[in-house]
């Protein structure tokens, strides 16, 4: 009987991680267009929010911009009991740091936390841009809306919070408006100090650079589409670890290309109106995102941003040339594609929030043998339904199979040669939610 009862739970808890999930149906229908485009008008008529511009104004500047938004992360607090721990972060960058900066700056990130029930110190984190800029990276006083630029990134930080902040999960999430990004990522690298100094466990930041523009400069017009971009491996890695890659494989298993491939799953499963693209690069071609000093740190990051850029309103004196309007101004954001880019940010938040912690010691084995054997260390939790083997063909971006084991430390996956495929493991909750997977770092024979 024993027995019998065992084995049907394995299938049962099989069956229930396969499965959807209603809550992150709703959280996509509570996200809102019309809340989004507000926030974005609000943010871009403070004229500039240039990283070194007015300050002390209440209606002008970066000064007056962070502080509204500290007032929307305290607003949404407030409606959700204190909820939100809500607080500026800052660093003092110096004139002449680069040739962007030419004159002594706080650079002021806006940080809200959702603590988690279980998992108080490990973090799941969303952020946005809070600054702008126009043609001169150093022209503080003119006008520079950056309404795509990104106040749309910035208003789906706020607007995720507003849906998340309704419900309870296991992990904290952080919103953050992350500033000094035109300058030189100065709020990421100041943020990503500040969370090794609190030893904070960051499972990884979700990036929003540029979320609400659909008609490309090349004519393009694409409302379903955006780009998830992700660096291969962890700058950070050892010699050693880079030399295991040669015989073994990872080159493209990092830790923020395991984050890219959980968001593209949860799309696929949750939004099938929606097509991710996977882009294996760092960021566009040459340039950055406030996710780089994160993976600089060693934490997972990864950029979502729209997939059809119009370079004409991007870093833009408001002009008009030749016919065509320059300037990034709200006139050309979509709040609708904002809105579903913010519900791509708010269902993997709070899918990665339920889920349990991934297995740690990962270990792969099987040479020269006919089935691949894995070993890992369980997590203590009584929450855990068990662990699911993933694998796929070598050239696959994606985890193409997977097999559920149970609650089990040690699986072999019978007919299975290890050199065909690439592997990872993941934890599964009794709720139905996975980590991120895991790839073997640790070989055994």
């Amino acid at each position: 009987m024993k027995i019998l009862l065992t084995s049907t739970l394995l299938l049962f808890t099989a069956f229930l991680s396969a499965q959807t999930d209603q809550k992150i149906y709703d959280i996509i229908k509570e996200v809102s267009a019309e809340r989004i485009e507000n926030d974005i008008k609000k943010l871009a008529d403070f004229g500039t929010r240039h990283t070194l511009s007015d300050t002390v104004s209440t209606t002008r500047g970066i000064g007056a911009a962070r502080r509204w938004i500290k007032s929307e992360f305290d607003n949404i607090s407030n409606d959700c009991n204190n909820c939100l721990e809500v607080f500026y972060q800052k660093d003092l960058v110096k004139k002449g740091t680069n040739q962007r900066i030419v004159k002594d700056v706080w650079v002021v990130n806006v940080v809200a936390i959702q603590r988690g029930t279980k998992h108080p110190n490990r973090f799941i984190m969303m952020s946005g841009d809070i600054d702008s800029r126009i043609s001169d990276p150093t022209d503080f006083t003119n006008d520079s809306p950056g309404a795509n630029d990104n106040a749309s990134g910035m208003a789906g930080a706020i607007e995720a919070a507003r849906v998340l902040s309704k419900y309870k999960f296991e992990n904290s999430i952080i919103y953050v408006g992350l500033s000094g990004e035109e300058q030189g990522l100065f709020g990421g690298q100041g943020l990503a100090k500040y969370a090794k100094e609190k030893n904070w466990e960051i499972i990884g930041i979700m990036n929003n650079d540029m979320i609400g523009n659909i008609e490309g400069v090349d004519g393009v017009i694409d409302n379903r589409t955006f780009r998830i971009f992700s660096e291969p491996v962890p700058p950070t890695e050892t010699e050693k670890q880079r030399k295991s890659r040669r015989f073994y494989g990872g080159e493209v298993d990092g830790i923020s290309r395991q984050l890219a491939r959980y968001v593209h799953k949860t799309v696929k499963t949750y939004m099938p109106e929606m097509n991710p693209m996977l882009v294996y690069r760092l960021d566009r071609f040459g340039r950055g995102g406030h996710h780089r000093p994160f993976n600089d740190a060693g934490y997972a990051g990864i950029r979502i941003m729209e997939a059809h850029e119009n370079y004409t309103q991007q870093h833009q004196d408001i002009r008009k040339e030749n016919g065509i309007e320059y300037g990034d101004v709200v006139e050309h954001v979509n709040f609708d594609y904002a809105a579903k880019l913010t519900a791509v940010n708010a269902i993997n938040l709070a899918s990665i929030a339920w889920a349990p912690p991934a297995p740690t010691e990962v270990g792969i084995g099987g040479i020269v043998e006919p089935s691949a054997k894995f070993q890992w260390k369980k997590v203590n939790d009584p929450n855990i339904a068990g662990y699911k083997i993933y694998w796929r063909d070598t050239t696959s971006p994606t985890w193409d199979h997977s097999r559920f084991v149970g609650d089990v430390d040690n699986f072999m996956l019978d007919g299975i040669v290890i050199d065909n495929y690439l592997f990872g493991i993941t934890t599964v909750g009794k709720n139905g939610f996975e980590s991120p997977v895991v790839f073997p770092s640790k070989i055994f024979r």
